[in-house]
């Protein structure tokens, strides 16, 4: 597998990072994660702004230019011959780079850039959600960043599978439903369609913008709240949402069956579309 590392394609075999980069010691970094489709990078521009947007919010200077930085994404899928594939993930990890010892921030930075590639599957047809130990810090800007540091999800991930589901569901410090482990979440109110603000220490994924602007033109009232997670128990479906996986509904929630929404097929039909015109136009 080869890898793009600072500006050069290698096999990762080959490829070094310093021990003394900030990422791998502290977490001190940002990443992005996008579906290919056929070599058609879904909703690059916006993955691009993002990585953009919360570089300058923590003053992480990045080192290429985001057009380079998509550019890099779609030679390394030709470098590996994933050009065609169905279905392939990219991730972009940028890290503040090496640097002395200390928590301070280096006078000058310099970052690393690491891109990789993977074939990657189906999504999941369905999951099922328990909620976990592990609370979203509203107050945390990492809580609205794409940050490395991953050890609450990554617990949280781990508690919902020894409780047998298939992921976990996260609320914030006041209680209020925040997201998943990796995704986030939408709750059917009747057909009415609601999904934690952020102001509940999620981060606003891309998905999640898409399907906040396409709701409405299908006639469907969306709503971003503070949801208790009360609430719950009146629901009439959920969903959640990612780059990866698109739209997978919820069939279990603390072990109460969640019904199967017909809106949520409707809205995932549309968003299917959305997904086919951007890979027809590439």
């Amino acid at each position: 597998m080869k890898i793009w590392l600072n500006g050069s394609i290698s096999d990762a075999r080959d490829a070094r990072i310093d021990p003394a980069d900030r990422g791998f010691l502290l977490g001190d970094g940002l990443f992005e994660t996008m579906l290919a489709l056929h070599g058609h990078i879904l909703f690059a521009d916006e993955h691009m702004l993002r990585l953009g947007t919360s570089s300058n919010l923590i003053g992480l200077p990045l080192p290429y230019s985001l057009a380079e930085i998509e550019m890099a994404c779609a030679d390394l899928l030709d470098e590996n011959e994933m050009d065609e594939a169905p279905r392939a993930s990219l991730r972009v990890t940028v890290t503040r780079g090496p640097a002395p010892r200390g928590l301070a921030l280096p006078v000058e930075p310099k970052p690393t850039v690491l891109i990789t590639c993977a074939a990657t599957g189906e999504a999941p047809v369905r999951t099922s959600l328990v909620t976990a130990t592990p609370r979203r810090n509203p107050w945390s800007p990492s809580s609205r960043l794409k940050a490395l540091p991953y050890l609450d999800n990554l617990l949280a991930k781990e508690e919902a599978r020894e409780k047998g589901a298939d992921d976990a569901l996260l609320l914030d410090t006041n209680g209020n439903i925040a997201c998943t482990s990796a995704a986030n979440i939408f709750l059917w109110e009747g057909d009415r369609l609601v999904t934690p603000s952020t102001n509940c220490g999620i981060l606003p994924g891309i998905t999640r913008a898409a399907l906040l602007e396409l709701a409405p033109e299908m006639g469907i009232e969306s709503r971003e709240e503070e949801i208790a997670a009360a609430r719950l128990a009146r629901i009439s479906g959920a969903f959640v949402t990612n780059s990866l996986v698109g739209i997978v509904p919820v069939t279990n929630i603390d072990g109460r069956d969640i019904p199967a929404h017909p809106l949520t097929a409707r809205l995932a039909a549309a968003y299917e579309l959305l997904l086919d015109a951007a890979d027809e136009e590439d």
